[in-house]
C-alpha cells in the first residue's frame, strides 16, 4: 500500500464478532430492559404483546403492540434501548464478553493507516468497549444512535460508515465485518470489504461477495501492505484480482 493511499484511506472495523467475541448482545438484555421500562411506567403487558416489545427490531409488530398498550412507539422504543445500553455496559463491565485474541493487530495497522470502529451496537456500548479495553488505536468510534432513527440508519445502510469517512477525511479504504449486512453497507459506502470468518459465523453462507476473506485480524497487516494504490480517484475499490485471490 502506497503512502498516497495512507493520506486518504482508512481501515474501519465492525465490533461484535470482530473486536468482541460472540455474535452480539444477548436477547435477555432487551427482555430485562423492557421489564425496566414497564415497571417505571406501571404498565402490564399481556403475554401476546411481550415478544414484539422485547425484540430488537422497531417494526410494525412493535408499533402495533405499543398501540394496543396506548404507548407512543418511538418513546417506548428509545426508553427500552436506553435501558438495553445500560444493561449491556454492566454485563461487559462484569466480564461476560472478551476481546478477540487477535485485536492486537489493530495497533500495528494504526501505524500504517488510520483505523476506526463503526458498529450497529449502541453508541454508549461502543464507547464503553473502547474505554474499558483501552482500544486507543481507533481514530474514530461510532455506534448507532438510540431510538428509531438510529435503528433505521444501521447497516446495511451506509450512514455511519459515510460519517466515519467524512470525519476522517478519507476517500476510500477497507471495512472489516463478519456478516452480510457489513458487506452490503461497505459496498454502498464505496469501501472494499474484508469478511472475517470466525467460529460464530463459520457456517454462514453469504449471498453477497466480499472483496477479501480472512480468518484472523493479523492477516490484515499483510493485506494492507499488499494492496496497491487505487487507479481511480474518490471512494474507489482497492486491490487487484490477484491480491484478492491471495486472501480467499
Amino acid at each position: 500500500m502506497s503512502a498516497d493511499w495512507r493520506d486518504d484511506g482508512v481501515v474501519l472495523f465492525d465490533m461484535d464478532g470482530v473486536i468482541l467475541d460472540g455474535w452480539g448482545t444477548d436477547d435477555a438484555v432487551h427482555s430485562r430492559a423492557l421489564d425496566d421500562v414497564l415497571d417505571e411506567r406501571n404498565l402490564r403487558v399481556p403475554g401476546n404483546l411481550r415478544r414484539p416489545l422485547e425484540a430488537y427490531e422497531y417494526d410494525d409488530d412493535f408499533r402495533g403492540a405499543c398501540e394496543e398498550l396506548g404507548a407512543d412507539p418511538a418513546t417506548l422504543f428509545r426508553a427500552r434501548e436506553e435501558r438495553s445500553a445500560r444493561r449491556s455496559v454492566a454485563r461487559l463491565a462484569a466480564g461476560t464478553r472478551r476481546l478477540c485474541p487477535d485485536v492486537d493487530a489493530i495497533g500495528e495497522l494504526a501505524e500504517r493507516v488510520p483505523v476506526g470502529l463503526v458498529s450497529n451496537n449502541y453508541h454508549p456500548t461502543v464507547e464503553f468497549v473502547v474505554d474499558h479495553f483501552r482500544l486507543d488505536a481507533f481514530s474514530f468510534v461510532r455506534g448507532r444512535d438510540l431510538g428509531p432513527e438510529g435503528f433505521r440508519r444501521r447497516k446495511p445502510e451506509p450512514y455511519y460508515l459515510n460519517e466515519a469517512l467524512d470525519a476522517l477525511g478519507a476517500e476510500g479504504g477497507l471495512y472489516v465485518g463478519d456478516r452480510a449486512t457489513d458487506v452490503i453497507a461497505a459496498e454502498r459506502a464505496g469501501l472494499d470489504v474484508v469478511f472475517l470468518r470466525r467460529d460464530h459465523n463459520a457456517a454462514l453462507n453469504l449471498d453477497v461477495e466480499p472483496t477479501f476473506k480472512i480468518e484472523s485480524l493479523r492477516e490484515l497487516v499483510e493485506l494492507v501492505d499488499a494492496t496497491p494504490p487505487a487507479a481511480e480517484t474518490g471512494r474507489s475499490r482497492l486491490g487487484s484480482s490477484s491480491d484478492r485471490a491471495r486472501f480467499e
